[in-house]
């Protein structure tokens, strides 16, 4: 029997979260989507074989007969949603950011445990296939220790205009895109602690439509020493681009999504995987993943399925994703300051772009 999910949104993201369950996820069933539009909604159940659409959330979440809520919404509408879908029983997984506040992490992370409701924090990145690749060759302790880790993630600027209204997405181009980073970083890091943050914002190609960054570099400092180095813009042209590089004590590795089908790696010692694969992998080599889609949406999605079949906890929970929106809270404050800032930091604001930018 297949698990029924049901799909709250009808944008770019649940077109890739839509055809990811039906390409990938063969125990799952799309069987409702919802828009607040009910034209885009039916819209977007006749183009994809979707039984029910519904412009009426409260009705999508329950007359669905789903297990599985999918939120693919703004920023704005993830905590009440969330939160209603699991007092009705539903388990979530919910697209990034988490939250616009903290307070509203705190809560959907509260609900769902009190109701007994699986939350699952959509961070792609921790399945994207060669980024994962890359975390095996960690694991086995290819590049020795990690003293510093980059991401980037840049493009001309989001497909959708509620990404350009603070008031709506909470933020520019660090909620958009550099939560993805701070995640990874502490996904490559075994979930280490954060403990200061430091970060530059600037609005350099968008400035007649919003009043949110467009450009941001952030670095982290986690606990053990490692830092991270999350770089991302709305106001880069020429095209997407999404890459990671590793940086130990005993080898270097550079991981980009959408070039090629190979991470290259330096190592001293060589790694235990492809050894028993390739003879030889000390030096330079070309460290090969799987082929799926790059940026790990159907990998994410079949996880979460399967922890709900199996009644088994998620990879990257909700506490991860408030991690994570803690982390975007300080540097944003640290923009604002100009300084480091050590966490905790958990400043009550409206919306975390107000630390750097008052109304």
């Amino acid at each position: 029997m297949k698990t029924r999910v049901a799909l709250l949104g009808a944008g770019f993201i649940s077109e890739i979260h839509l055809e990811s369950y039906r390409r990938f996820v063969p125990n799952a069933e799309v069987v409702a989507v919802y828009s607040h539009s009910a034209e885009r909604a039916k819209v977007f159940a006749e183009k994809h074989n979707v039984p029910a659409w519904y412009d009426d959330i409260t009705r999508a979440i329950n007359e669905s007969a789903c297990a599985i809520v999918d939120v693919c919404l703004p920023n704005f509408r993830h905590a009440p949603v969330v939160i209603e879908a699991a007092r009705a029983g539903k388990h979530v997984i919910v697209e990034k950011p988490l939250a616009i506040t903290l307070e509203e992490a705190d809560e959907m992370i509260a609900v769902c445990k009190e109701h007994g409701r699986k939350l699952m924090y959509a961070e792609e990145l921790c399945f994207a296939p060669k980024y994962e690749r890359v975390r095996k060759l960690a694991d086995e302790k290819a590049f020795g220790r990690i003293y510093m880790l980059k991401q980037a993630e840049k493009h001309s600027g989001p497909h959708s205009d509620w990404f350009y209204d603070v008031d709506r997405s909470g933020g520019g181009v660090l909620m958009d895109m550099g939560c993805h980073a701070l995640a990874w970083f502490r996904w490559m890091l075994g979930n280490a602690k954060p403990v200061s943050v430091q970060a530059h914002l600037s609005t350099v190609l968008h400035g007649g439509r919003t009043r949110g960054e467009d450009n941001s570099v952030v670095i982290v400092e986690f606990e053990g020493g490692a830092i991270g180095v999350a770089e991302n813009s709305w106001a880069k042209l020429g095209g997407m681009e999404d890459n990671a590089e590793v940086y130990g004590t005993e080898g270097v590795c550079y991981a980009d999504l959408f070039r090629g089908n190979a991470a290259l790696t330096y190592s001293q010692k060589g790694y235990g995987y492809a050894m028993e694969k390739a003879g030889s992998t000390q030096g330079w080599t070309f460290t090969m993943f799987e082929e799926a889609f790059n940026q790990g949406y159907p990998q994410e999605l079949a996880h979460f399925v399967e922890c709900v079949r199996e009644d088994t906890p998620p990879l990257v929970t909700g506490e991860d994703g408030r991690v994570v929106l803690e982390m975007i809270y300080a540097a944003y404050q640290s923009a604002g300051t100009g300084s480091k800032v050590l966490l905790p930091c958990q400043p009550k604001v409206a919306k975390p772009i107000d630390l750097w930018r008052l109304k």
